[in-house]
């Protein structure tokens, strides 16, 4: 008869659920939808927790949301230098196997948190760029190094700092990593090309946020001529740790919406993870933890009272500049934990001697994240008056 069958045809999500494993990592599945047998099933609640299933036909409460992923192994082609494109490292990487110990697994936390609204998928270009991205901010930065006729000592030591962020970041292990001669395949014109586009947009994008910092730090002096406030002169090469994507930064409200939610799920497990740490003997130390402790804990309070970004009181509407302003605010504090999940990386690796330098550089981080949510809250541009 078949009248009254509720079988019908497969879904998107199905049928695109066949390039799981190859140029495919993970994908968003709807309520009757099937994960193939050999990915892996999770669930996330609305709050963020997440349970892993068995692949099969996907069954959620109103609320939650279902991802589908394959561990892998993927071959990606990283250029760790953005001025020597055809320089490169070809890593081998897969999905971390789930840590009985942790409430929720780090990959997980990166597809709901970053991924959520991303048309649904992770392509593997997109995970090579992100993973690309953030090797050169980290060796741009010196949290990595990787000189020139590099030794085995410094090498090894690469590779350590290197797996360490990967697993710590995205939740990723690493399995090989090898240098590898990519000039037989950089089109170094579209390059050129892309990186021209690349910086026009990042410049586009952190204008808001640059000139209220540059209103809140520069003072006019009585007496001075007016200075004209110029856009920064920003670097195309290596972007930042914050990529922006281009569906979701089309308007302030979403690229405001998507940087407040990473921080609402993501400030909690970070300040989890610090911690558990094993500190180095000392109070000093022990002070300046707990101190960086309660720092992340009154942002994450920030962040879940944060004021809606249309509105500066009831009945009180923002213009357009003033929405833009906010959402660049927002940038600077999701940049800041960004650095701070990549702080995490080094500080599992890190001696008893590198403790306090650390320690100053999570101090600077919680600075900027302060600065940014501070700025976020902000109606307005406080006015400076002239100092005597």
């Amino acid at each position: 008869m078949g009248w009254f069958s509720l079988r019908g045809k497969p879904s998107a999500n199905t049928a695109a659920s066949v390039n799981l494993g190859a140029d495919l990592v993970a994908l968003r599945l709807d309520v009757g939808d099937v994960a193939p047998s050999a990915t892996v099933l999770v669930v996330f609640g609305a709050s963020g927790q997440a349970r892993r299933l068995r692949p099969g036909k996907v069954a959620c409460a109103p609320g939650e949301t279902a991802f589908c992923f394959h561990p892998g192994p993927y071959v990606l082609d990283l250029a760790p230098f953005a001025a020597a494109p055809e320089w490169g490292l070809r890593v081998r990487v897969l999905v971390d196997a789930p840590n009985p110990h942790a409430e929720q697994q780090r990959f997980d936390l990166f597809l709901f948190a970053e991924h959520h609204l991303h048309g649904g998928q992770l392509s593997l270009a997109a995970l090579g760029l992100i993973l690309q991205t953030a090797l050169q901010s980290q060796l741009a930065q010196g949290a990595l190094d990787l000189p020139p006729c590099t030794t085995l000592d410094e090498w090894h030591a690469f590779r350590a700092g290197f797996n360490q962020l990967l697993y710590t970041r995205y939740g990723l292990t690493v399995d090989d990593c090898v240098p590898v001669d990519l000039a037989g395949q950089v089109d170094f014109a579209q390059v050129l090309q892309a990186r021209a586009h690349a910086a026009a947009a990042l410049v586009a994008e952190t204008a808001p946020a640059a000139a209220v910092l540059h209103a809140m730090s520069a003072l006019p002096q009585a007496g001075a001529p007016p200075v004209t406030p110029r856009e920064p002169a920003l670097s195309p090469a290596p972007q930042p740790l914050f990529h922006p994507q281009p569906a979701l930064h089309d308007k302030p409200d979403r690229q405001d919406a998507a940087g407040l939610r990473r921080l609402f799920l993501e400030l909690p497990v970070l300040s989890r993870d610090l911690r558990v740490l094993v500190l180095p003997a000392g109070p000093a130390i022990f002070q300046q933890h707990q101190s960086l402790l309660l720092r992340l804990g009154m942002a994450s309070l920030n962040v879940d009272t944060m004021p809606s970004l249309a509105w500066a009181a009831p009945d009180q509407p923002l213009d357009a500049a003033d929405q833009a302003r906010r959402a660049g605010a927002t940038a600077i504090a999701v940049a800041a934990l960004d650095e701070a999940w990549s702080l995490l990386a080094r500080l599992h690796l890190a001696g008893d001697d590198d403790w306090p330098a650390l320690l100053d550089e999570a101090d600077r981080l919680c600075a900027n994240l302060e600065t940014g949510l501070a700025l976020r809250r902000a109606a307005h541009v406080p006015r400076q008056e002239p100092a005597l």
